[in-house]
């Protein structure tokens, strides 16, 4: 099937639709479906694809493209991509990757239009059932993909690290919160530590609450890690704490987390629940006694422990990315 397959932004921009458009892509071309990918990104990195890839289409490429097309697959939607396919009637189906609102939960007008205009898809999945709920209740649940090739497990020692952070140092990532509660339980005379891993206009913010709580020796900051550093210095640590205070969609890292051997604690906000499964704790979002309350249940539950890691095995093997792509062929090809 001719399969024009659609990205707001691609390769070599770095983010979650990105990954999982390169992800989604490849495993479609591999099941033997021609694949073009057409995106507003438009540097082209020095990477090669098994795929064409047409960057900051003219309305004349773009109508090419849609007229060559026997599918349209949008990945989250970009109308300014995608209106040709009302057109020539293509048929498609649209992934919600993110809430259709603005950040406050309020609605634009491209919000509207784009919930118009889900109207005309064949189907809409998303990728939680909090953005299914939310946003198309009819749409079908597909949890995204995770890097099974980058993020495993590469020590199978002792652990020495108790608690990794991993994510933008902003507000809504709720860093704090995790700086707070090693505090607090280092308070009974524990020597936790806390690793930091990522970069943002709060990290001075972070680091001057790190020195007012005497935490210094216990929190490091790695600023931003990628590939086998970051792989690496995740397979140090016990446990990685996602206190999200804004509703995530999905929460991709927890899931590389989890496949780095971590034991994913997240906030019950949005997709984390989802991404999480029954191999992660759950605590009341923006709650800190609760998030305290619920490492403290797990951290000396050597058994607890045992068996979260053990349904994370399971958990995981439905997000592989051949076994994700197959989920979204299905809904394609059905």
């Amino acid at each position: 099937m001719k399969i024009l397959f659609i990205t707001n932004k691609f390769y070599p921009d770095v983010g979650g639709i990105e990954v999982n458009s390169e992800v989604l892509a490849k495993h479609f071309k591999n099941e033997g479906h021609d694949i073009r990918l057409i995106t507003w990104t438009k540097d082209k990195g020095d990477r090669v694809f098994p795929f064409t890839i047409i960057r900051n289409p003219s309305i004349v490429e773009l109508l090419k493209q849609h007229f060559w097309a026997e599918f349209i697959y949008e990945n989250n939607p970009c109308l300014r991509l995608s209106w040709p396919s009302i057109i020539f009637r293509r048929p498609n189906v649209v992934a919600l990757r993110t809430w259709v609102s603005r950040l406050d939960g309020s609605m634009a007008i491209q919000d509207k239009l784009k919930l118009s205009y889900l109207k005309f898809s064949k189907s809409v999945i998303a990728v939680s059932s909090a953005v299914r709920d939310k946003c198309w209740p009819k749409a079908v649940v597909i949890g995204n993909p995770y890097r099974s090739d980058l993020f495993r497990v590469t020590n199978h020692e002792k652990r020495l690290k108790e608690f990794v952070f991993l994510g933008r140092l902003v507000s809504d990532k709720g860093a704090n919160l995790a700086i707070e509660a090693l505090n607090n339980l280092n308070e009974e005379n524990k020597k936790y530590k806390l690793t930091i891993i990522g970069d943002g206009e709060d990290k001075v913010i972070l680091e001057e609450l790190v020195d007012k709580l005497k935490l210094n020796d216990f929190v490091t900051f790695t600023g931003i890690l990628r590939g086998e550093a970051l792989v690496e210095c995740l397979n140090k640590h016990k446990f990685i704490l996602v206190p999200s205070i804004w509703a995530e969609p999905f929460g991709n890292v927890a899931l590389e987390g989890m496949a780095c051997g971590c034991i994913p604690i997240v906030s019950n906000g949005g997709g984390l629940p989802d991404a999480v499964g029954k191999a992660g704790l759950v605590f009341k979002r923006g709650d800190l006694n609760d998030l305290i309350s619920i490492i403290e249940s797990v951290i000396d539950d050597l058994e607890l422990q045992s068996q979260l890691k053990i349904r994370a095995k399971v958990h995981l093997k439905e997000h592989l990315p051949n076994v994700v792509a197959r989920k979204y062929l299905d809904v394609i090809e059905s």
